[in-house]
């Protein structure tokens, strides 16, 4: 006789996981239509490096690797991301204290949760905005309180919109440029307003930098290059998108030193650090001269060109995105996000993620991945065309 296996109630609490309900839906079209074009997602199309390939290649032979770890990652990795932050950002880390290192910084996100909030705790987070912020803080039990995103304030948050009772009350606050889904960058004079609103409110900042040096009008900005900034907050920094690693898992918490410690405290619990070859190939990659890094950033730029350029051809009023790899478009008149991204499921045989998948400020637009070549971005818009919306 089975056992009645009783589920934690923090398990009813988890929001629904968009993507992977995406991928699921994705997958199954594909298999029934061979010309799906799916520009839902958010994967690269693009190979690692073969430099780092090789690099990883390597160390796996080298059998101090075959061992257990330090828990806290090689000091060589600690120090190549503070070395990279010099010279690209000219920001000073200490790279024991003010370098974390960790197994993708979605893991990080979940995590630095559990580090700040308690049960009941308010937490800033971007609407639209990546979603598994709000994993994060339902893991907890805190409250996700949204930060709406607009057109019109250039996708940033309006701190004065918020007023200071929600100010006062939060207890941290997730922000994310260039960003995920809408393709906005942010600049120093925000960050440094956001320094500001963050000493005086008391509110720990995390600033999520995945797509780093993905911008299109020159590098975007790093939150730790305002002064004060970490004081009050870190930063996570991926291997995954500037470098074609999304697989490998490799990620960094930079900055607050109080808030670094803890990382590190709670990370004793969960991890052994990653496997020294794959820490081996990252510091290669981030002490490389970084050529491998601007070919690629000119390649999303290319496409992002392309995709406007096809859009304003269907008569499809869109503006181009100043970082990331994505592209967020607004629906044709008279469509929800939903119905127009099924229509161009049906329709069109085109996969592209719905704007209320990312928060309830995500209504009336759709993101497009720049993760697939120029002609295949063009054939994408040419069928929405064919539906004469516009």
């Amino acid at each position: 006789m089975a056992m009645d296996i009783q589920q934690a109630k923090m398990m009813e609490q988890l929001p629904s996981q968009f993507f992977a309900k995406l991928v699921n839906k994705a997958q199954r079209l594909a298999q029934e239509h061979n010309d799906l074009i799916n520009l839902g997602q958010g994967n690269h199309d693009q190979p690692t490096p073969a430099f780092i390939v090789e690099a990883l290649r390597e160390a796996s032979r080298d059998p101090r690797f075959h061992r257990y770890g330090p828990f806290r990652g090689y000091p060589f990795l600690k120090e190549a991301i503070a070395a990279y932050y010099k010279q690209q950002y000219g920001v000073e880390l200490d790279p024991e204290t003010e370098v974390a290192i960790v197994p993708g910084t979605k893991t990080a996100i979940v995590e630095l949760c559990q580090c700040l909030l308690n049960k009941g705790d308010m937490a800033l987070v971007p609407d639209p905005g990546y979603p598994d912020y709000l994993s994060g803080i339902a893991i907890t039990g805190a409250i996700a309180k949204p930060m709406p995103l607009l057109r019109n304030n250039r996708f940033l948050p309006d701190y004065h919109e918020l007023g200071s009772d929600v100010l006062d009350k939060a207890k941290m606050m997730f922000l994310n440029y260039p960003n995920n889904p809408t393709g906005a960058t942010a600049d120093a004079r925000f960050f440094a307003d956001t320094v500001a609103v963050a000493r005086s409110h008391c509110i720990p900042v995390i600033h999520d930098f995945a797509y780093g040096a993905i911008g299109f009008n020159g590098t975007p900005c790093s939150f730790l290059q305002q002064e004060g900034a970490k004081d009050v907050g870190v930063e996570l920094f991926t291997m995954s998108k500037l470098y074609n690693m999304a697989g490998w898992r490799v990620g960094f918490v930079l900055g607050n030193k109080e808030i670094v410690a803890m990382l590190e405290e709670l990370q004793d619990h969960y991890h052994c650090s990653l496997f020294g070859g794959l820490q081996a190939a990252s510091a290669c990659a981030l002490q490389s001269d970084q050529s491998s890094v601007h070919e690629l950033v000119g390649l999303y730029k290319e496409r992002s060109e392309a995709l406007w350029e096809a859009a304003q051809e269907i008569g499809w009023q869109v503006e181009q995105p100043s970082g990331s790899f994505f592209a967020w478009f607004p629906v044709p008149k008279g469509y929800t996000s939903e119905e127009f991204s099924e229509l161009l499921l049906d329709k069109a045989h085109l996969v592209v993620a719905p704007g209320n998948g990312f928060g309830q400020y995500g209504e009336g637009y759709v993101r497009i991945g720049l993760l697939a070549d120029k002609t295949t971005l063009r054939e994408a818009i040419a069928r929405v065309g064919n539906l004469n919306l516009f």
